[in-house]
């Protein structure tokens, strides 16, 4: 027997929406503008030219970063992407994890900042990275729909909200990390807090940062497929098709691809912070 007394929470959630897109529609539509614009430039810049020029560029990047090994195998593995016919959706996918994952670094690292800094500020933003991780996916494309309509902008901004939270979390643990005597030394030596920041603490931590990035941008490629459900396309657009017809063959063409994406930023991501790792410690 359900009770007869009911707090109307969604009513409420409604109501708060509709005001927001009723007094704030005019920077709605700003914000769509903005990442219409980017999302478009990027992937032009992605589709335009030949797809054997992008494959020598990605491949230049994973060899410099990791090793001729990764270099080859990007090379090799973008080529299947266009051996299955995904090059084109694939490129788009990528631009929107691309706009997604810079926005939340830009967002998330100077929270991360603030929250390593007071543990005020600490203590008021982990229970909102909790609700936002624990959150289903899906329900930030509701109020993003509304805001934003059908398209790619409610896909990026789903993305940016659902994986932002790691970023946050790795920025102000790698701060918090950095050894106390260092910072002490620092201060002792008459630097400024904002110098400490920037020449002590945030060199030190940025293994940690960049492994919070790396979650970042493998977050923003799980959305792939939810940002398809609204219209954003790309790899996404072709597995929810997939679903509908029941396309097994579509399906794990579609999914391969991601599955490629994800690796190739994986290993070239989680290498910079290799890199900045072992040179500190080779200076020392």
């Amino acid at each position: 027997m359900e009770p007869k007394f009911r707090i109307p929470l969604g009513d409420w959630v409604e109501v708060g929406l509709d005001w927001l897109t009723g007094t704030f529609d005019v920077v709605f539509d700003a914000i769509r503008s903005i990442f219409v614009g980017a999302y478009d430039g990027l992937d032009w810049l992605l589709t335009a030219p030949p797809f054997w020029a992008i494959i020598i560029i990605f491949a230049a990047i994973a060899w410099w970063a990791s090793g001729w090994k990764l270099g080859v195998g990007t090379a090799i593995s973008f080529a299947l992407i266009v051996g299955v016919n995904q090059w084109e959706n694939a490129m788009d996918t990528l631009a929107l994890v691309t706009i997604a994952t810079v926005v939340a670094v830009v967002i998330s690292v100077p929270l991360g900042i603030w929250a390593a800094s007071s543990d005020r500020a600490s203590s008021i933003i982990r229970p909102v990275l909790d609700f936002m991780q624990t959150m289903p996916a899906m329900v930030y494309l509701i109020p993003a729909l509304v805001m934003f309509r059908v398209g790619v902008v409610p896909g990026i901004i789903a993305t940016i909200i659902f994986a932002m939270a790691p970023g946050v979390r790795f920025t102000e643990l790698g701060i918090r990390g950095v050894d106390k005597e260092v910072v002490e030394a620092g201060y002792a030596f008459g630097s400024s807090p904002s110098r400490i920041l920037r020449q002590i603490q945030l060199p030190l931590a940025r293994p940690t940062i960049m492994a919070g990035i790396n979650q970042v941008i493998m977050l923003s490629l799980s959305m792939v497929v939810i940002a398809g459900m609204v219209g954003a396309g790309g790899l996404g657009g072709d597995i929810v098709a997939a679903l509908n017809r029941i396309d097994a063959g579509l399906g794990f063409e579609a999914g391969i691809a991601v599955v490629i994406l994800a690796i190739f930023l994986d290993r070239v991501t989680a290498s910079f912070g290799k890199s900045s790792s072992s040179g500190r410690s080779k200076e020392a």
